[in-house]
């Protein structure tokens, strides 16, 4: 992960981002600093597709919100727009959503953690997402075959690791069977 501006009286904004070529690499924005990845690997991609495929039959099937895979930019706030692996917006909140992006709090975001930057996950964007609001984090460690399970009450993350199952805590409550992730 490189960050390209630490200048802090030019804050990226989503007007600078969206300006940003197509270059195959992810691209986001946290407290206006421009972060840079590279594309997901290929395991990392298969764990992302097989976590939204159940998340789909339960929630997009049955028209209970839309799961929505990377790349897609989530806004949060003029100076935050990141890309989440996967992103779960219920019914009650489709209203975030315009056809060019995601602008406010989903209901779930779920981040698959990268060899080559786990810390972006565990932490920048563990604290963003928890300021920001976002009710439920999960951070997927293909690796281990675990699941950490962050929930919003009052204001902060409380975690769980999950092995066998991850059901979301808020409704439409879906599942996913890890056994049939990894």
């Amino acid at each position: 992960m490189a960050i390209i501006d630490k200048d802090v009286e030019s804050l990226w904004d989503y007007a600078a981002y969206a300006a940003l070529p197509a270059d195959g690499r992810r691209h986001e924005i946290i407290h206006g600093e421009h972060f840079v990845n590279p594309s997901p690997n290929l395991d990392h991609q298969e764990v992302s597709r097989h976590i939204q495929f159940q998340l789909y039959s339960q929630i997009e099937l049955p028209d209970l919100g839309k799961v929505i895979n990377a790349p897609v930019d989530l806004q949060l706030s003029n100076h935050d727009i990141v890309q989440p692996d996967l992103v779960v917006v219920t019914l009650k909140n489709k209203h975030i959503m315009t056809p060019a992006k995601i602008h406010g709090v989903p209901d779930l975001l779920v981040e698959i953690l990268s060899p080559s930057n786990p810390d972006h996950d565990l932490k920048t964007k563990r604290k963003l997402y928890e300021d920001s609001g976002v009710p439920e984090y999960w951070i997927v460690f293909p690796d281990e075959h675990q699941v950490l399970q962050l929930v919003l009450i009052d204001g902060r993350y409380t975690e769980s690791i999950e092995t066998r199952s991850i059901t979301m805590k808020f409704p439409p409550h879906a599942t996913v069977d890890l056994a049939r992730v990894w």
